[in-house]
């Protein structure tokens, strides 16, 4: 049951203003209804949200349905007219719209196997419930403070099987409570979160006379508005709250008991599919009904083990050989299992503890000992309320892994695996998130004719190496533009373009990446997650939906494209450049156009974005890199938007920007000068890289009146003197930030060095005269004699300066160096 601090916070949408020009942007979807579908019908779903009136298509991340219409309903919304095959898998789906102009957000709706009902108010009297049959699904709204009761008609051994769909259906923090009552209302068995459907209840009886019996449904607090719908499912149906084992192994036939349903233990047989299938699930059946959700079902690699009582010790562990999936039920309170298994030194295991993973009221506790009972290691919360770890075998011998609740805790359906595993390599891909809680720019839509781009991020687990997309089979006029992503990044940047003449459509890719060694045989799929129901404090996520396919489209045209003058100098280390981006408008528009630069290689720093003003068509991004950027041609591209009845977005072509080190940098020499007089900074050039004709060097942060000249230099160019001038009012102190430019011209394009190399500048206040000094005695006049030639000047070392300078002072005609 929830407390009532938390925040409830919607599903982020993004919305724009209209500008009245063209009506070319992406939907949003925001509700799909009727929240629940009847398998083996035809239904009319209305998916509602923005901008669907030009709604061409409805992407289906799962078999079992067929669009035979689609019309649009308003501005924001369509009607889509969908059989769903009698077969079709019952639970959760997805689905998601695609329009002439962009792809909506995905949502989800639950499909069944029971016909539909409605509500019918009122009904909040358990004096005066809603009359229904057995075996129906009842569409409902709880309102604040509402209370739904619903009467059904029961014999004697009958079963009574009651399932809400509510916080699962993800519209709002919809918390409900799910009661079965006899007709003096008398509760007969009650749940607010049953782990096997997370927030939301399930419950089930043994009818213990002829009569009626009393559903009731209501938000645990007694709270409610209009978006708490739900999906009631009333019936004779199984309602097992646990499977066991909860795993077998892929290809497979596996008996299996189904526990926690009021009728008792349900056994089966079930051939497993010979592919690992992520949310795989069992469904309980029983008199030819069916349960309205699956439990969670483990596919994997191995067989299994089941623990034989007693196993509560250490010295009565239940043996089996690795590898292998350990499975138990800690079915009492303070129940402990242990299992024993060898394994050879130098052995690596995965262990992975599930529990609440495949909806078990367990929290699992792992510990891992030496056969002696010498403890190894132990974990409780590594994945979630899940346990998790890693054992690197230290020597041949037998080893025994204990489990048990974390509170102590145990009941008949306290089911859980423990999956030994070799490490593998895994690769998982994704698109980074602009926008918190949001599927903003996740899908990818191509105007005709233009281009988009994306980042694609990649998590890589027990392995490195470069990596080449693979994105399938594309839609007719669309190709992808990316390099391989190098083994020390984990984000690329991807641009896909569309022809002129592309057909508007589009398709749900299995967008893969692969190892680029080939006999690596590592690749990995694309993941996306869509947060439905988040709560505060903590931002607690209840309702979710991750997908593995990613939605790609061709759009309608746009009234402008980028580009960017690639430039033909590079960007070195501690340097800046301003990149220029164009862009090309069609006659009549001349919107405003927001640019930003998604991918910049390490080390490049640039501002978020930056404007094409309105009926301006070019723009400079400045850009600028640290000492440490990575040298490298890079493949950059600009991403811009604007205002076109929505966000329209567009992207530029995939351009190169060549990061390289410094052509020269320069050691300076501190300097010092008192107020008003004259000084000199000495800089040593070291070239790194030869340049073509004269270059300017520079001092850029002297303090308030003090200034210096702009130099020429060569490649052969080995020191520099510059003369420094100070005035009385120039700031007396330390001044640190005194930084040396060098700006070289190539190929008609600066090459802007802006910091190679940094000194120190003190401005000294002139001393005060000594009081009482006498004058000095006038020398007496001798005979003129020939002078000699001077000596060339011999440049002091700063030491020397110093010590000439103390001796200045000491004497009082101290000045400028």
């Amino acid at each position: 049951m929830f407390r009532r601090c938390f925040l409830i916070i919607g599903v982020c949408s993004v919305s724009y203003l209209s500008s009245g020009l063209l009506e070319a942007a992406s939907p949003g979807l925001s509700i799909i209804m009727p929240r629940g579908v009847q398998r083996g019908t035809e239904s009319v779903m209305t998916f509602s949200g923005a901008r669907l009136a030009d709604a061409e298509e409805i992407f289906f991340y799962s078999p079992g349905f067929e669009v035979t219409k689609i019309e649009p309903e308003g501005a924001n919304a369509a009607k889509a007219t969908v059989k769903i095959a009698p077969d079709c898998r019952m639970g959760e789906h997805v689905a998601q719209v695609r329009t002439k102009t962009g792809i909506s957000e995905y949502r989800t709706f639950y499909v069944g196997a029971l016909p539909i009902v409605a509500e019918k108010e009122p009904n909040s009297d358990f004096n005066q419930p809603q009359a229904v049959a057995l075996n129906v699904t009842v569409h409902g709204v709880v309102q604040n403070e509402d209370v739904d009761y619903y009467v059904v008609e029961a014999k004697k051994g009958q079963r009574i099987a009651a399932e809400i769909e509510g916080m699962r259906l993800g519209n709002t923090m919809f918390d409900p409570y799910l009661a079965i009552l006899d007709a003096k209302r008398f509760e007969l068995a009650a749940q607010d979160d049953t782990p096997l459907v997370k927030q939301d209840a399930a419950v089930s009886v043994i009818a213990p006379e002829d009569g009626k019996y009393i559903i009731e449904v209501r938000e645990s607090a007694y709270g409610g508005n209009g978006n708490c719908r739900y999906c009631v499912h009333i019936g004779t149906f199984p309602r097992p709250t646990a499977v066991y084992p909860a795993g077998g192994k892929i290809g497979e036939e596996t008996e299996v008991r189904f526990l926690g349903d009021a009728g008792g233990e349900i056994a089966a047989k079930f051939p497993l599919p010979g592919d690992i299938i992520p949310d795989y699930s069992l469904f309980a059946t029983a008199e030819n009904t069916i349960a309205p959700s699956g439990n969670p079902f483990r596919l994997f690699e191995h067989g299994n083990s089941l623990e034989q009582e007693p196993n509560n010790a250490l010295n009565q562990a239940t043996a089996a050989a690795l590898p292998t999936a350990f499975n138990g039920i800690i079915s009492e309170p303070g129940d402990v299992d242990c299992f024993k298994f060898s394994a050879k030194k130098g052995q690596v295991f995965e262990v992975e503890c599930l529990a609440r993973r495949i909806r078990s009221p367990l929290d699992p506790v792992m510990n891992l000992y030496h056969a002696d009972g010498k403890g190894i290691a132990g974990n409780d919360d590594s994945r979630g309320p899940d346990s998790y770890l890693r054992f690197s075998v230290p020597a041949d011998g037998e080893y025994i892994i204990r489990v048990t609740d974390h509170l102590g805790k145990g009941g008949v359906d306290y089911v859980y695996r423990l999956e030994f595993s070799p490490v593998k390599p895994s690769l998982r891909l994704g698109i980074p998130r602009v926008a918190r809680y949001s599927q903003y720019r996740q899908t990818i839509f191509v105007p005709r004719g233009n281009r988009f781009g994306t980042l694609i991020s990649a998590s890589r687990s027990n392995f490195g190496g470069d990596l080449v997309l693979e994105p399938g089979e594309l839609p007719p006029g669309l190709t992808m533009i990316a390099e391989p992503m190098p083994g020390n990044m984990n984000v690329m940047p991807v641009v896909f373009e569309a022809a002129e003449d592309a057909p508007l459509g589009g398709k749900l890719l299995d967008f893969r990446a692969r190892h680029a060694d080939p006999n690596q045989k590592i690749s990995g799929g694309f993941y996306n997650r869509a947060d439905f129901v988040i709560a505060a404090p903590g931002q607690s996520l209840y309702s979710w939906r991750d997908v593995t396919q990613l939605a790609v489209a061709v759009v309608d045209e746009l009234p402008f494209r980028l580009e960017i003058v690639e430039p033909k100098v590079p960007l070195v280390r501690n340097g800046s450049m301003q990149l220029k981006i164009v862009a090309h408008r069609k006659e009549g528009f001349d919107a405003q156009i927001n640019v930003q630069l998604p991918f910049r290689p390490p080390g490049v720093g640039a501002s978020s974005s930056v404007n094409i003003p309105k009926g301006k068509n070019e723009v400079l991004y400045p850009l600028n890199a640290n000492g440490g950027a990575h040298i490298k041609k890079w493949k950059i591209f600009a991403l811009g938007s604007a205002d076109v009845g929505g966000a329209g977005w567009v992207a530029s072509q995939m351009a190169t920007l060549e990061i390289a080190a410094p052509f020269v940098t320069v050691a300076m020499e501190r300097a010092a000068v008192e107020q008003g007089q004259k000084t000199e900074i000495f800089a040593k050039l070291t070239h790194s890289r030869p340049f073509e004709g004269t270059a300017k060097i520079r001092i850029v942060g002297l303090p308030h009146k003090v200034a210096a000249p702009e130099l020429d230099i060569t490649k052969e160019t080995a020191e520099v003197t510059f003369p420094v001038t100070s005035d009385k009012a120039s700031p007396a102190g330390n001044h640190k930030n005194v930084i040396c430019q060098v700006i070289i011209t190539e190929n008609n394009e600066p090459i802007v060095h802006s910091n190679v190399g940094a000194t120190e500048l003190r401005i000294d206040k002139p001393l005060p005269p000594k009081p009482n000094a006498k004058p000095k005695p006038q020398p007496k006049p001798v005979a003129k004699k020939e002078e000699p030639k001077p000596k060339p000047e011999k440049r002091l070392t700063r030491l020397q300066k110093l010590r000439l300078e103390a001796k200045q002072r000491a004497e009082g005609t101290a000045g400028g160096e």
